[in-house]
């Protein structure tokens, strides 16, 4: 991200979700990469994210893409206790720890540092709503980058967070009720531009950190204002929709349901698309529901010629 105002994907307070939700669970789809050695200056010009100046406590949100621009894995990353010169963990989905480790070797070439999974003996677990954050020893703690009110993640023994609930529902509804997307279920992983997946929003990005693998394709649509397509926040007046159904105004089809949580969720729309019928006043449905999405104003300032619309 840009190293100034603090981005967030979250919807406005207005069409937020009740923030007395709280919890804690365990995420038993991520999984844990151990980073040792010197592995700063390599990453720094592969990622997405500034690898320099993390204050303690701190893990970053941030993706490695093709040449192409297409987004392969997102992640967090933050340093070992013992320092970013001793290395860093990498909390990621658990089912591309394998291709994970292969990418970065990839890039490795003569950088000194190793990169191993963990996952055997350490997970991940998120606690969000104020509630209390568990102790326990060897955890690490810090706070989800991608939304202020996303709350904390946890990595720490596995042993240990087998005493914490496995079930991610109360989760997933936080998630979604903030407008968060997640890979592989909001957005495919190797054929999504990192605008389409929201991860600028989401902090994810550094637009003042130089070249990284697809960096070029990143500024273009930024610098030109061009992201027309987003994951955004969704109501639905009527039977919730199917995974995956269609969004349309009218006969046209403008975005696609990928989250639900009761009567909300998340779909990828053409904001230019969802504009023009908004401006004739044409209905938007998911199968046989009304649907009311909220468009954040600053999706709008970056989509060029959108905003002409309103």
């Amino acid at each position: 991200m840009s190293r100034g105002r603090r981005r967030s994907c979250k919807r406005t307070d207005k069409h937020r979700g009740s923030r007395m939700d709280q919890g804690t669970c365990t995420l038993t789809d991520r999984g844990v990469l151990k980073i040792v050695g010197d592995a700063t200056t390599l990453l720094h010009k592969v990622i997405t994210n500034t690898m320099l100046n993390f204050t303690p406590g701190e893990a970053r949100y941030s993706a490695l893409l093709t040449p192409q621009g297409k987004l392969l894995f997102d992640f967090f990353i933050l340093p070992l206790p013992e320092g970013p010169e001793a290395g860093y963990y990498i909390d990621c989905v658990k089912a591309q720890v394998p291709d994970l480790i292969k990418r970065i070797n990839f890039h490795k070439m003569r950088a000194k540092f190793t990169v191993e999974d963990v996952s055997d003996t350490l997970g991940v677990a998120a606690v969000w709503g104020g509630a209390k954050v568990p102790e326990i020893e060897g955890a690490i703690v810090y706070p989800d980058a991608r939304a202020p009110e996303m709350g904390f993640r946890l990595i720490a023994p596995l042993a240990a967070l087998a005493a914490l609930p496995a079930d991610d529902t109360a989760y997933e509804v936080h998630r979604v009720a903030l407008g968060v997307p997640k890979g592989g279920v909001d957005f495919p992983y190797g054929d999504t531009f990192l605008h389409d997946a929201n991860i600028d929003r989401c902090n994810g990005v550094d637009y003042k950190k130089g070249c990284y693998v697809g960096q070029e394709v990143v500024a273009r649509v930024h610098f030109r204002k061009s992201a027309r397509k987003r994951i955004i926040p969704l109501h639905f007046d009527g039977p919730a929709p199917a995974l995956g159904t269609e969004i349309k105004a009218g006969d046209i089809a403008i975005g696609q349901v990928s989250s639900i949580a009761g009567a909300s969720g998340l779909g990828t729309l053409r904001l230019d698309k969802l504009e023009d019928a908004k401006a004739a006043g044409t209905p938007v449905k998911a199968g046989e529901a009304l649907v009311e999405a909220f468009v954040p104003p600053e999706f709008i300032e970056e989509a060029a010629g959108v905003e002409k619309r309103l």
